[in-house]
């Protein structure tokens, strides 16, 4: 484990940043290759897998050699490689898998935004415009379906994982209905109605996002207590509701954020509960990546993380009043509010 005293000296250290594109793109690389779902429980040479995921040796050793150097992967003194608790992440099958944000987060736009940051910093403006000509999700859809597909599975895992925690961590019990707003195929709502099985529930989202809400909420078990409703909250919120949950979609550009609060205070009235939940970028366990996201955001669709400080002040701001906050998990908070009367 690298420490203070064991850490490379800051001439060594810099040079290894400015080549994080290549850790990316090894880590990319190895997604692709399924590569961590080809290792079994017991260390392999590089032939049986080279031979499983239908690549070379000689470089596929190289490239688990790079990645062994930040603990993905471990590379053995008989010349096998072994996982590691980060490289079982990118396995497909495994619960916490990462493999759908590793891909995510390197498909090919972001290499064409990154090298044009310095300009996203001087002008506070998103760089996909510029470059693809068209709002950024508008682009994904229609010239870049591929990316488009990863980024829902990327969503889609993400919220299964987070979706319990938050459910687990809220307490609706003097609540009758929930609603979702922007809440995906609807995973956080399902797992509150099977938290309360009085409760119903709404999702609303995106035409093309509800579409592929989860069975359970469209024709089964839970279909009965939901209602799905497209929609974009940025417009109205059509929805009435005891509790609003909010989760990492107040994120996109000041005016937009101001839109969607406002239209859910109007929803709901004096004394609606509302829970936001949301990255941080001054929560210091989760600052690298919390920060690293906050800047993508920037570059895509000029949007922002916030500060504890920043989103207490965008709440208040719309008519929330806030009275707690708390950790969902490492890299979440929620933000438990009312609005003002």
């Amino acid at each position: 484990m690298t420490t203070a005293e064991t850490a490379p000296p800051p001439p060594m250290r810099l040079r290894e940043l400015v080549f994080g594109a290549a850790c990316a793109a090894a880590v990319r690389a190895a997604a692709r290759l399924g590569v961590a779902d080809a290792l079994g429980d017991d260390p392999k040479p590089v032939e049986d897998l080279a031979a499983s995921v239908k690549t070379e040796p000689k470089p596929l050793r190289r490239l688990l050699r790079a990645l062994s150097c930040y603990g993905v992967f471990a590379e053995h003194p008989d010349g096998t490689f072994a996982h590691t608790d980060m490289s079982r992440l990118l396995r497909e099958d495994d619960p916490n898998s990462l493999r759908a944000i590793a891909l995510w987060c390197t498909e090919p736009w972001t290499w064409d935004a990154w090298p044009r940051l310095d300009e996203a910093v001087r002008t506070g403006d998103n760089v996909v415009e510029s470059l693809y000509g068209k709002e950024f999700f508008t682009y994904l859809n229609e010239d870049a379906p591929e990316s488009a597909d990863v980024f829902n599975q990327a969503m889609t895992r993400s919220s299964e994982q987070s979706a319990r925690e938050v459910a687990a961590l809220l307490d609706l019990s003097g609540a009758s209905s929930v609603a979702d707003l922007g809440g995906g195929q609807g995973h956080v709502v399902a797992c509150l109605l099977d938290k309360y099985p009085s409760m119903r529930g709404s999702l609303l989202d995106l035409p093309r996002v509800v579409e592929n809400a989860l069975p359970r909420l469209r024709d089964g078990d839970l279909a009965d207590r939901a209602e799905i409703v497209p929609g974009d909250v940025r417009s109205s919120v059509p929805v009435k509701a005891d509790v609003y949950v909010i989760k990492n979609i107040l994120e996109w550009d000041d005016e937009s954020t101001a839109r969607l609060l406002g239209n859910v205070v109007a929803a709901g009235g004096p004394g609606t509960r509302v829970v936001v939940i949301e990255n941080l970028v001054d929560d210091t366990p989760s600052m690298r990546f919390s920060t690293a996201m906050d800047l993508l955001l920037l570059l895509n669709v000029g949007g922002a993380k916030h500060t504890t400080e920043s989103m207490v002040g965008r709440l208040t701001s719309a008519g929330l009043v806030v009275d707690d906050i708390r950790p969902v998990n490492p890299y979440l908070h929620a933000f438990e509010c009312h609005v003002a009367g």
